[in-house]
């Protein structure tokens, strides 16, 4: 890759008008640092930009990953004494909760 390309891929301009952007302060080593790194995350774009891809098909994920969920199916609902004997409090067959809002 040419040199004068490599120097134009982030100029320390930008790189301190997105500072102003997200409210950033960088000292000088701290831009030229940045402007160093980002450079090389551009160059590694550009080597990804000069391969052939023609007949790769497209992918959402790197990893051939298949859910281990189970499948989301009815089932019988618990019987009602049931939950009813786990919950803190009931009254006349149903659940009792403590008042969300109260009017004062």
């Amino acid at each position: 890759m040419d040199k004068d390309v490599e120097a134009e891929l982030v100029t320390r301009e930008e790189i301190l008008h997105l500072a102003s952007l997200c409210r950033i302060a960088f000292s000088n080593d701290e831009l030229e640092k940045l402007q160093t790194q980002l450079q090389d995350i551009l160059k590694q774009f550009k080597v990804l930009e000069e391969l052939n891809t023609e007949n790769v098909l497209p992918a959402s994920h790197g990893l051939g990953i298949t859910t281990v969920m189970r499948e989301d199916c009815p089932d019988e609902p618990y019987p009602k004494e049931q939950i009813l004997a786990n919950a803190p409090l009931s009254q006349d067959n149903n659940l009792r909760v403590l008042p969300v809002l109260e009017e004062n």
